[in-house]
């Protein structure tokens, strides 16, 4: 099973940027990313942006992974 994770961009560096996922800062690839900017929300799969998302649907994803971690003995 494969997982992609919400991040937000914090920093864009030619093909790569610097992403916040869940306040850990990761350098991924945004080569799959029509005109990335500071500020958008990605999904990252295995060192890759691989799509866009909304503010919305952004925080629902991290709300869910975070309520869902928090279970974890």
């Amino acid at each position: 099973m494969c997982l992609a994770v919400p991040a937000k961009v914090i920093n864009i560096d030619s093909s790569h940027a610097e992403v916040d996922i869940m306040g850990v800062h990761k350098e991924v690839n945004i080569l799959l990313i029509d005109n990335p900017r500071v500020g958008d929300k990605v999904m990252v799969h295995a060192g890759f942006a691989i799509n866009k998302i909304d503010d919305e649907y952004y925080n629902f994803l991290r709300d869910t992974l975070q309520n869902m971690l928090r279970d974890i003995p």
